[in-house]
C-alpha cells in the first residue's frame, strides 16, 4: 500500500502526517532552526540593504529623467529625448525590481502558498519586454532620423549627456553591490543600456560639433538596439522558462532518477519526477520512490534528500513512498 510522503517546500503546517514525515520534518525543523540563527539576520539584512539600493536607484534615475526631457526639448536633441524615454523605462525597471524585492520579503498566505518569489521572475519577464519594446522603438526612431535628420544645439546636448552617463554609472555600481538575482539583473540590464545610450549621445554630439554630420546619431543607435535585443532576449527567456515551470538550468531530471536508485538500497525505481522553481535560487523537486517490501521508509527517503541536497542542490522536495503499483497512472 502507497505510503504518501509530503513536505511543504517552503514552511510546515501544523495538521496530522505520518510518522515518517513527522520524523522528516522534526529533522527538518531542527535544521531550519539553527539556520536561522547563523544565517538569518545576514539574509534579512541583505534584502533589506538591496531594497534602500533600488530605491536610491530609482529616485536618482527618476529625477535625472526629466532633466533629459527638459533638456531634449531645450536643445531640439532627438538622442536626448530618446534617452530620457530610455531612463524613464529604467525609473520603471528599478521601481518595479524595488517593489518585487519588498513582496518577496511577505510571508504566504492561502493564496500564495509559496509565497511572493516569483513576483521577482515576473518582474524580470516584464523588464525584458519592456527592454524589447524600446529596442523596436529605437530602430523605427532611427530609420526616421536617417531620412530625416535635424539639427541641434550641440554643447548643452554634450554636458547633459555626459551628466547623465555619470548619473547611470552611479546607479549601475549601487546595483552590482546587491544581492545577484534575477531581478535586480533585469533593473541592472536597463541600466546598462542606458550607459550605451549616454555614451551615443556623447559621440553623436561630439561628432556633430566636429563634423556636421547629422548621421551619427541614427547610425548609433542602430548599433545601440543590437546590443540591447541580446539582453532583452536572455532575460525574456530565463525568467518564461521559470514561468512555464521548467526544469531548472543545472539539474538533469534522467540523472537525479539513476542516481537515486542506484544509490539508495532500498529504492526499486523512480518516476513522476517532475523539477522547476520559485527562481532561479529556488529549485524544487518532487517525486515518487517505489521501495521494496519492508525498507527502512525513514531512513531511505533521508538518505534520497540528502542526495538531492548534496549533488543536484535541491534543498526544498516532495517524496511520494510507495509499495507496489503507483497509485498515480498519469502525470
Amino acid at each position: 500500500m502507497a505510503q504518501p510522503h509530503d513536505h511543504d517546500p517552503d514552511h510546515d503546517h501544523d495538521h496530522p502526517h505520518s510518522a515518517v514525515h513527522d520524523q522528516h520534518a522534526g529533522e527538518e525543523r531542527r535544521q531550519d532552526h539553527g539556520q536561522e540563527h547563523s544565517h538569518g539576520h545576514g539574509h534579512n539584512h541583505a534584502s533589506h540593504a538591496s531594497e534602500r539600493v533600488l530605491l536610491r536607484a530609482f529616485v536618482l534615475i527618476a529625477s535625472f529623467t526629466l532633466v533629459e526631457f527638459v533638456g531634449g526639448w531645450l536643445t531640439n536633441s532627438l538622442t536626448l529625448i530618446a534617452d530620457a524615454g530610455h531612463m524613464l523605462l529604467d525609473a520603471t525597471a528599478l521601481g518595479l525590481a524595488w517593489y518585487a524585492a519588498r513582496l518577496s520579503g511577505r510571508t504566504d498566505n492561502h493564496q500564495l502558498s509559496y509565497g511572493y518569489h516569483r513576483f521577482q521572475v515576473l518582474a524580470a519577464f516584464v523588464n525584458g519586454l519592456t527592454l524589447a519594446a524600446l529596442v523596436f522603438w529605437i530602430v523605427l526612431e532611427a530609420i526616421h532620423r536617417l531620412g530625416n535628420p535635424e539639427p541641434m544645439i550641440v554643447l548643452p546636448t554634450l554636458a547633459i549627456a555626459i551628466v547623465g552617463l555619470l548619473v547611470n554609472i552611479a546607479v549601475w555600481r549601487m546595483l552590482h553591490g546587491t544581492e545577484s538575482s534575477m531581478n535586480v539583473q533585469a533593473a541592472a540590464m536597463h541600466v546598462i543600456g542606458d550607459m550605451l545610450g549616454s555614451a551615443a549621445a556623447i559621440t553623436a554630439a561630439t561628432i556633430v560639433y566636429f563634423t556636421g554630420w547629422l548621421y551619427a546619431d541614427p547610425l548609433l543607435a542602430a548599433i545601440i538596439a543590437m546590443v540591447l535585443a541580446r539582453g532583452a532576449w536572455r532575460i525574456i527567456r530565463d525568467s518564461a522558462h521559470i514561468l512555464l515551470e521548467g526544469v531548472p538550468t543545472g539539474v538533469n531530471v534522467r540523472e537525479i532518477r539513476d542516481a537515486l536508485v542506484t544509490s539508495v538500497p532500498d529504492v526499486l525505481e523512480v518516476h513522476h519526477v517532475h523539477a522547476w522553481s520559485l527562481t532561479p535560487e529556488k529549485p524544487l523537486l518532487t517525486l515518487h520512490a517505489n521501495l521494496a517490501l519492508g525498507a527502512d521508509v525513514s531512513g531511505a527517503t533521508s538518505l534520497m534528500k540528502k542526495i538531492l541536497q548534496d549533488r543536484f542542490g535541491i534543498n526544498h522536495s516532495t517524496i511520494q513512498v510507495e509499495h507496489g503499483p503507483c497509485p498515480d497512472h498519469t502525470d
